[in-house]
């Protein structure tokens, strides 16, 4: 093969060599993209069961713990659903610590409004979700609001707070954007 041959090939071979790089890069955009649709982004009354009543107003808030008659209990759950089992889904709530590393939290529980499992009584466990991390979440106070990505699940644990309903493995935590 002559050397004008040669860098033809050569010159044939990088071209495609660039054109497949740019292939892979475009599969890689787009896998990212498709994974970014996939995420399922929840609400706390998509936790209930379908044909249950949502999550009653008379346990949001503060409740003084000698005036509350479910001081010494947690609402039972109405069930939890699995429907996102092993599906990466988007959550916001607020913070309850259970296990800090440092300034971080390693484990904590996520409620759907500010005081749940601290002031009485806890939500019921299908309004209650474990989180854990890898990495510690520096929140910004006790009932820091966040918003959770990361695999998701049913999942009965008991606390030292309360029972709690579903767990979710997390990949991204971040301050609550509204």
């Amino acid at each position: 093969m002559s050397r004008a041959s040669r860098r033809r090939v050569l010159a044939a071979f990088l071209a495609a060599l660039g054109l497949a790089a740019l292939g892979l890069a475009a599969l890689g955009l787009a896998a990212a993209s498709a994974q970014a649709e996939d995420v399922v982004d929840l609400g706390w009354d998509d936790l209930i069961p379908q044909g249950q009543p949502p999550l009653s107003p008379s346990l949001e808030g503060v409740i003084p713990h000698d005036e509350s008659a479910m001081a010494s209990g947690q609402p039972a759950s109405s069930g939890v659903r699995g429907d996102w089992n092993g599906r990466i889904v988007r959550l916001s709530g607020f913070v309850i610590p259970l296990d800090q590393d440092g300034a971080g939290v390693r484990v904590f529980m996520l409620v759907p409004y500010v005081g749940a499992c601290i002031h009485v009584p806890p939500p019921p466990a299908n309004q209650l979700v474990l989180v854990t991390s890898e990495r510690p979440y520096e929140a910004e106070g006790l009932f820091a609001p966040v918003t959770v990505t990361g695999m998701f699940g049913a999942a009965a644990t008991s606390t030292r707070l309360a029972e709690v309903g579903y767990a979710l493995s997390a990949d991204r935590i971040e301050a609550y954007g509204g």
